[in-house]
């Protein structure tokens, strides 16, 4: 399925960067910036790099629950934490983007969503006004910025509450079994289609992450909906019995119901990861599996990208005969993330403030113009 989207892809060839393992390259992939280490697995921390959703938030702040980010199958464990890169970092926590987990269970994947019907607006409003003053008393007796993060927070979440259509937008027991089915029955097809049920309902990025843990087959090889695309053994048999069939089903899904609602031409699909695998094949012994499998390879993969104007079947960039580095110029994360800031309407080459008022550049990265026809 997904061979019969190429006339409607670009994909480029030449990815490359230098950090080899998933909880910074993930970082990288997420917020377009290296992290102060290199090749590690930390944890979130309040000097990281907000990721993109959160510099949006900031640069294009918005009180309309519907006009901010969403990261959906979250937060992402890399490999067995919750990886640094999605939250708001240097911008506080009232700039985390709101994260929705497992949402297979069709009904509004957040319960906090899930009003009692006798609660009218006007006495959530009381409740909310009650909670500003309690709140207001604790920041006198506590640390403010942590205060105001809060408050924010609590904010956000009584917006979303009191207004009906974000959450109808959360809902996916209001599509069709059929569609349901169409996406696939599980984390990652799920999610694909509450992404494209925020994208019609005007939430202007949707972060997909594909497996919220990406060794999970470690956990429990049994559980499909746990395997990773951390394939240092058995990479045959994990992509044929279980990565590639479910993507080769959500994916292209997504697509074709962007395009036949006319939604694609105005929204950007990026398809991406950390890094990629490297050009051999082999056991590696300190990993679970009985048979080959690839490492970490970060000096050259492929991503792509579709909607939004990008040169529909097209190739952008190229590698060796070994696919081992690419023959060019390179791009790295932080040009897509460059990419992405552009197609918000964002200029990727302009400041914003943390909370410390200090001026950080919003992207260090080029806009990939050579995606563009």
């Amino acid at each position: 399925r997904t061979a019969r989207l190429a006339d409607r892809l670009c994909v480029v060839r030449n990815m490359a960067h230098e950090d080899l393992d998933h909880g910074t390259a993930f970082y990288l992939a997420q917020t377009g910036r290296y992290h102060r280490l290199r090749s590690a697995n930390p944890e979130p921390a309040p000097t990281d790099f907000p990721s993109l959703a959160s510099v949006l938030q900031r640069v294009v702040a918005s009180p309309n629950p519907l006009q901010n980010p969403v990261h959906v199958n979250g937060p992402a464990e890399v490999p067995n934490i919750i990886g640094a890169g999605q939250f708001g970092g240097l911008l506080g926590q009232s700039f985390d983007p709101l994260t929705v987990g497992d949402v297979t269970g069709g009904a509004t994947p957040l319960p906090s969503l899930n009003r009692h019907m006798d609660v009218p607006s006007q006495r959530l409003r009381r409740r909310q006004s009650l909670l500003q003053r309690v709140e207001s008393a604790a920041r006198r007796l506590n640390d403010l910025t942590l205060g105001n993060d809060k408050q924010q927070l609590y904010s956000q979440a009584f917006e979303i509450l009191d207004s009906r259509a974000a959450r109808d937008a959360f809902d996916l027991s209001q599509e069709p079994v059929s569609l349901r089915q169409q996406y696939g029955l599980n984390r990652s097809g799920q999610a694909c289609l509450l992404a494209r049920r925020l994208v019609e309902a005007g939430i202007p990025l949707v972060n997909v992450i594909w497996n919220h843990n990406n060794r999970g087959q470690d956990q429990d090889p049994t559980d499909t909906d746990l395997y990773g695309w951390d394939t240092h053994n058995d990479i045959f048999e994990s992509l044929q019995k279980h990565l590639l069939p479910r993507f080769d089903q959500s994916f292209p899904m997504l697509i074709n119901d962007l395009e036949e609602r006319g939604l694609l031409d105005s929204t950007l699909v990026v398809c991406m990861g950390e890094f990629g695998r490297a050009p051999l094949v082999a056991l590696e012994p300190n990993f679970a599996g009985g048979s080959p499998g690839r490492k970490h390879w970060s000096w050259c993969y492929s991503i792509a990208f579709a909607g939004a104007g990008v040169r529909a079947g097209s190739v952008v960039g190229a590698s060796d005969d070994r696919a081992a580095y690419p023959v060019d110029e390179p791009f790295g994360p932080w040009d897509v993330a460059a990419t992405i800031y552009s197609a918000l309407g964002i200029d990727p080459h302009a400041e914003y403030r943390d909370l410390f008022n200090r001026p950080i550049r919003i992207s260090e990265g080029r806009v990939m113009e050579e995606i563009y026809g």
